[in-house]
């Protein structure tokens, strides 16, 4: 039978998600407790601490520009594809566009789910704000993020991945950009959460039955210009706490820059290498 592309089915037979709602409640607030002790997160990290990055451009050689990054066990693949005419565009447009396309491995068909729309729609956001569009007006520049592995925070390591893959595209850009991820739950803030403390922060677990802080917290900065270029916030999380946040995420995307920085100098660095042993074995 074909397929039905326009909606998920359900299961046939169902049963009121009110009958284990205590159940569930005590058993998210066991794997709480399990997974923050003592201070400590389940990878022996501090709140605030954010995992180990690592970045390596050049891996899509079809494409103009591209980047790898890893956060931990999550791994992240953006290619940056030349300008090409605006398709479907009839007037003349003096800006560029931007299409951002965000897409995970896990999914069997080609279409995009709504999650996945979405956090296409918020790279688009935060990379339009750092790309001079003026320069290639009524063309359009195609960014394809493809999440390899997903543990926690694929978002923002796939917008600090295109600014890597933008920069080795030589896209003209006005500043680069970096992004990270805080959870938020049971008054602890994660920083870099894991895929597991990600869902943990997606669902209030009080026991009391009042309505805790908790969710996701997403921003995009611009380094030298020191601007917060995207803004994304899920959950229920109180004023209070969403300053403090933006504050440890501005520190987090800081520690950031200069490991993209010397990257990009190392990648420089030896391009300029190679085309200098290119031209001495020409001339010889």
């Amino acid at each position: 039978m074909p397929i039905d592309r326009k909606r998920i089915n359900g299961p046939e037979e169902t049963v009121p998600y009110n009958l284990y709602t205590k159940l569930n409640t005590k058993s998210l607030l066991q794997e709480f407790d399990e997974l923050f002790c003592d201070g400590k997160r389940a990878d022996n990290r501090a709140p605030l601490e954010h995992r180990k990055i690592f970045l390596k451009t050049g891996v899509v050689s079809q494409a103009k520009g591209s980047a790898y990054i890893e956060l931990g066990k999550t791994k992240v693949i953006v290619s940056v594809f030349d300008p090409r005419e605006i398709p479907n565009r009839t007037d003349y447009s003096l800006k560029g566009e931007i299409y951002c396309e965000f897409n995970c491995t896990k999914r069997r068909l080609h279409q995009q789910d709504a999650e996945e729309k979405q956090y296409s729609a918020i790279m688009k956001q935060a990379l339009e704000s750092t790309v001079c569009r003026h320069e290639f007006p009524n063309f359009q520049v195609d960014i394809y993020a493809l999440v390899l592995h997903n543990d926690g925070s694929p978002l923002s390591a796939a917008i600090t991945a295109a600014g890597v893959a933008l920069s080795h595209a030589g896209v003209p850009m006005y500043d680069l950009i970096v992004s990270a991820t805080l959870g938020i739950q049971h008054n602890v803030k994660f920083l870099d959460p894991s895929n597991t403390e990600q869902r943990l922060c997606d669902v209030s677990i009080s026991s009391d039955g009042k309505e805790d802080s908790h969710g996701i917290i997403v921003i995009s900065m611009l380094h030298t210009h020191e601007q917060i270029s995207q803004f994304y916030q899920v959950g229920n999380i109180s004023l209070e706490d969403i300053t403090e946040s933006v504050k440890v995420l501005e520190t987090a995307c800081k520690d950031i820059v200069p490991l993209v920085q010397k990257h990009l100098v190392k990648h420089i660095l030896k391009t300029i290498k190679n085309n200098e042993d290119y031209v001495i074995l020409v001339s010889s």
